[in-house]
């Protein structure tokens, strides 16, 4: 199993665009990748299923040093902590047994998107593909949540058919299905784009402040307008049927409103719902 590893250091996470801010508006965006990065890490690992790969790498060893009845224990260990989860109303497909959080952080401008994936198609070009790889790694603002998995469908099956094998003598047969069943554990990266995550905060702290703080308030939208840009044009899309113009420009009606001095809590409540459908829509979810 991989070791659980989260390379977010909290308190380096630095906004691409502060230098153009207000603290106050830096401080939300921080604080906002700072609350996607924590609700990340409390994805609920299966207990059980941990403890049957510990068991299932358990009798590999002990098979391979010739200790048979050990392995076969292991085994019937394993495959009971697995009967707890089967016999759990609507067992998920995929046991989550291991995570690791990375963020990546786009630390340019707008005006440098361009010419950065100008110079990485030059380098493809020029077949510097190691060069173009750090170019385009620039390029991400990101959150990837890996999950490795444990696939409930086939792992028991191929516990048991381990043991089978054991007590048929086939001590070979019965290590290769143990090697294997450990190598079909399924690695699923969760890809969420940080600017999405600021563009949302930022409309729900302004939304919160309005009445009190209306240049502040505008201050927050105006922001949240740049990180939907900035999503934008490092290619983050999503299946939603709302697009970046659309939430920019609803944007541009609530500060209109909000200038006028109108009642603009139905505005805020209508993007805020158009922003977290378009967010979780733009979340990708990839099998490795």
């Amino acid at each position: 199993m991989k070791k659980i590893v989260t390379s977010i250091v909290l308190g380096s996470l630095l906004v691409s665009n502060t230098f153009a801010i207000d603290a106050k508006t830096a401080n939300v965006n921080k604080n906002a990748v700072i609350k996607a990065e924590k609700n990340a890490q409390n994805t609920q690992l299966v207990k059980e299923a941990i403890r049957a790969i510990q068991y299932t790498q358990e009798a590999l060893m002990y098979l391979k040093n010739k200790k048979i009845k050990k392995a076969k224990e292991a085994l019937k260990n394993a495959v009971g902590q697995l009967a707890i989860v089967l016999n759990t109303p609507k067992a998920p497909y995929l046991l989550p047994v291991d995570i690791q959080i990375e963020a990546y952080q786009f630390q340019g401008k707008l005006k440098d998107i361009a010419k950065m994936v100008n110079q990485a198609k030059l380098l493809v070009v020029a077949n510097k593909l190691p060069a173009a790889r750090e170019v385009l790694n620039a390029l991400r603002d990101e959150i990837v949540i890996k999950t490795v998995n444990l696939p409930l469908a086939t792992y028991p099956a191929a516990l048991n058919l381990a043991i089978k094998y054991i007590n048929e003598g086939k001590i070979k047969e019965a290590e290769d299905v143990l090697a294997m069943a450990l190598s079909t554990l399924v690695e699923v990266d969760t890809i969420i784009p940080i600017p999405l995550i600021k563009a949302e905060a930022l409309v729900s702290e302004a939304s919160k402040i309005v009445k009190k703080d209306k240049k502040q308030a505008l201050k927050y939208l105006e922001e949240a307008k740049y990180q939907l840009k900035l999503a934008e044009t490092l290619g983050y899309t999503s299946k939603s049927d709302t697009t970046y113009k659309m939430l920019r420009d609803e944007i541009s009606k609530l500060e209109k409103e909000i200038k006028r001095n109108h009642n603009t809590k139905g505005l805020f409540e209508e993007l805020l719902k158009k922003l977290k459908e378009f967010k979780e829509k733009a979340i990708q979810h990839i099998n490795k």
